[in-house]
């Protein structure tokens, strides 16, 4: 047994030099570059999907020197925590809502106005041009560097109690919102009342009643089983729902260039990848069609002309919040 023990601790003296050795598999450690991405919604949603699939390609670009560690799910921050955690460092990669943002800016209230936008085409067409940078441009004063869009969809509308097809049909209920005044007057505007709650508590806020109905994309409603808790769905695509990818702005200025580099690259991939797929979980809408227990409504173009003629005072309420210029742009 001694025998042994010294074998062990000859094979691990130190070198002439008096440097202790050093297992070859570890080599190059010290200098891979890590990167905590936090987001708070499901693995198999559009984002988490992405998140998945920007690592990867992370991990292959950079022969391994950098890697992305995913946190889904909001197992680190929540959605009214995440972006604070990014300013101070704690993690150096998120993708929030654009509801999430006007805390940022005020002009990010411009994504929520109801019926902004009537289809995919037009989302792209605006962010990828001066909308998209008057956005990306209100973030650099934060602390933050805007990096890229990624898509989940539009809402539509689910309630525990009656079919909405009117807006009178929304009287006396109460919606679960995100953290946006445009939201909270898009509802008012119906006779409805709000609560706003993390994402992570949606399900269980619908579960004890404490709020009627919430509004939210088909993926997010698929993926987090709301529709276990809700017996009526309205297809209105109302409002879009997406995400700014968005980097700690110091922790990104000290990358090296070439780092940047590949992750720029990596992220337009992802963006591309991202378009495409989060089209194919419209698809989802016909596993929701095949559940029974709950009833879906898609409005008429008469139904839809209804809604909209109650929410055109939102434009005019909120143009002196989100600037008359952007808001002449916009319409």
């Amino acid at each position: 047994m001694l025998g042994l023990l010294a074998a062990y601790v000859i094979g691990f003296q130190p070198d002439i030099k008096g440097e202790l050795p050093y297992d070859e598999e570890f080599t190059g450690l010290k200098d891979r570059i890590i990167i905590k991405f936090s987001h708070v919604v499901a693995e198999n949603t559009p984002k988490g999907l992405a998140a998945a699939h920007f690592a990867q390609l992370v991990k292959e670009k950079s022969q391994d020197r950098v890697e992305v560690q995913v946190f889904p799910n909001g197992m680190l921050y929540t959605e009214d925590t995440e972006i604070a955690a990014l300013q101070h460092d704690d993690v150096q990669m998120i993708a929030p809502s654009f509801s999430n943002m006007n805390k940022i800016d005020p002009m990010w209230l411009v994504m929520d106005l109801p019926f902004l936008f009537q289809n995919q085409e037009e989302v792209d067409r605006s962010l990828q041009g001066a909308l998209g940078q008057r956005l990306l441009a209100t973030l650099e004063a934060k602390g933050l560097k805007g990096a890229a869009f990624w898509h989940n969809g539009f809402r539509q509308v689910t309630n525990n109690v009656r079919p909405l097809r009117t807006p009178e049909d929304f009287q006396g209920l109460k919606f679960r919102i995100q953290p946006s005044t445009v939201l909270e007057r898009q509802f008012k505007a119906l006779n409805a009342s709000t609560i706003s709650t993390p994402f992570n508590e949606l399900y269980r806020t619908l579960e004890t009643g404490r709020a009627d109905g919430q509004e939210n994309t088909i993926s997010n409603i698929l993926s987090k089983r709301l529709y276990q808790v809700q017996r009526f769905m309205t297809i209105s695509n109302h409002g879009y729902l997406g995400y700014v990818v968005t980097f700690n702005k110091r922790f990104w200025e000290n990358l090296p260039p070439d780092v940047q580099q590949l992750l720029q690259e990596a992220l337009r991939e992802t963006s591309d990848w991202n378009n495409r797929e989060s089209l194919l979980h419209q698809n989802q809408l016909q596993s929701l069609l095949q559940n029974q227990s709950l009833q879906i409504i898609t409005l008429s173009d008469e139904e839809k002309a209804l809604w909209k003629k109650r929410f055109e005072p939102l434009y005019e309420e909120f143009t002196v919040i989100i600037g008359k210029n952007l808001m002449n742009e916009i319409r």
